[in-house]
């Protein structure tokens, strides 16, 4: 029994030291000094007997340590966050959205600027607007107000005409790919997208080229969606701070937009872009959403494929959109769900959204003990509240138990994440 428990003591203690003191020769001293740091004391025979399992720990790590690991490869574990004998229905409903029919295209084409998808799409289908002119208003409005928000990492103008262009020529031919036909958006710059650079808003990753398409883009444009432009994130999915500066608020510039969904919130909220896709790991979409007073949807963890996204915390991440409205977050769902052998954690489960569905039926939990006192943006939760009891829902209190704070998951992950760029001092 203690001979296992030297062993573990000394797979615990040689990860630590082979953060701290790879390079250094492994001592009675060094010992003793990582082990308080981990909260052990330990007698002199105890580190001696330790000395050579710890030199061939670190040997063997240093060993891993030369193999080269994508960020977008998870470990062999994965998370599964399905209770026990909970099995997702997967029996698929025809789905239908609520597009207007009486939209007319407005005199000052900059109207459309703050247009739901909705709208949008409508007025693209009946051939009141195309998706060039959409395209090229949108790329305008981008360049015209990045200056004030800083949200946009880079346009991908070539890469837009040519889809806006395929989308007016399919139209005019009579093939219609659905409601986000021909309709712009802007991606969060942690999905890789060929031919324009993925930065990761980090200065080390600034001119990073990944010459393919993360499923989210594929699946987007497939539905005939066209790429505006590589939004903003905080460096690394943190915050709202890039190697650029701090994206805005378009609501009050002097503040930041909250992230990492920096951009995307921001650009929405500025009617830069009609929808964006961001990312939440924990609040990331929530976060900015409030801040910039528009619509996130952050999936449940499985639902969205994470194919071609940067890797913050592989049992945390998830993709969805960011949007004007909920119907529109709707639309936007369907679009990028699905399971994806690509990513091992998404699920095979049906989206059976039904507009028609009476609100007041809708059973909508809050979390009471979150409301409660004086925070940031309190007065935005407040009017969510109020809104859904204008809507006829009575919010049903709860409180989840109390459980230890489990946050250190997420620096877990992220440290072995970024493992490389750590130890390369940049």
């Amino acid at each position: 029994m203690k001979k296992t428990l030297h062993l573990f003591l000394g797979l615990a203690l040689g990860a630590l030291l082979s953060f701290t003191f790879l390079r250094a020769p492994v001592d009675r001293a060094t010992v003793q000094q990582a082990a308080r740091l981990i909260g052990l004391e330990m007698t002199v025979a105890e580190i001696d007997s330790m000395l050579p399992g710890l030199e061939e720990q670190l040997s063997s790590y240093a060993s891993i340590r030369g193999q080269d690991i994508p960020n977008e490869l998870a470990p062999a574990l994965q998370f599964n966050p399905l209770p026990r004998g909970l099995v997702p229905d997967t029996r698929q409903e025809a789905l239908y959205f609520d597009i207007p029919g009486a939209v007319s295209r407005p005199k000052d084409l900059n109207g459309l600027a703050f247009y739901s998808v909705t709208q949008l799409s409508a007025l693209v289908k009946s051939g009141q607007v195309s998706s060039m002119e959409l395209t090229e208003l949108f790329l305008e409005r981008l360049e015209k107000h990045d200056p004030t928000l800083h949200c946009v990492i880079t346009l991908t103008r070539e890469r837009a005409l040519a889809q806006a262009r395929q989308m007016d020529e399919e139209l005019a031919q009579g093939r219609y790919r659905g409601p986000l036909h021909g309709i712009p958006f802007g991606a969060k710059d942690l999905l890789a997208t060929r031919d324009y650079k993925t930065t990761w808003g980090a200065m080390p990753y600034k001119d990073q080229m990944l010459n393919y398409d993360a499923a989210v883009i594929e699946k987007l444009e497939a539905a005939g969606a066209v790429l505006v432009a590589k939004l903003t994130l905080g460096a690394l999915a943190w915050g709202d701070v890039w190697y650029g500066g701090q994206t805005r608020n378009p609501w009050n510039p002097e503040q930041g937009s909250s992230g990492s969904s920096a951009g995307s919130a921001s650009a929405v909220s500025a009617g830069l872009v009609p929808f964006a896709i961001g990312t939440e790991t924990w609040g990331s979409i929530v976060s900015p959403s409030t801040v910039c007073g528009v619509t996130g949807l952050r999936p449940t963890f499985g639902r969205v494929s994470r194919h071609g996204a940067m890797a913050l915390s592989w049992s945390m991440d998830k993709i969805g959109p960011i949007c004007r409205t909920a119907e529109d977050c709707a639309i936007v769902f369907e679009a990028i769900r699905g399971q994806d052998e690509r990513d091992p954690t998404t699920v095979a489960a049906a989206f059976n959204y039904n507009q028609k569905t009476d609100a007041r039926k809708l059973r909508v939990g809050y979390l009471k003990g979150d409301f409660g006192g004086d925070y940031p943006f309190k007065e935005q939760d407040s009017l969510a509240l109020a809104k859904l009891r204008k809507l006829g829902i009575a919010p049903i209190a709860i409180e989840l138990p109390e459980v230890p704070d489990i946050g250190f998951v997420l620096s877990a992950e992220a440290a072995a994440a970024f493992d490389e760029l750590t130890r390369s001092g940049k």
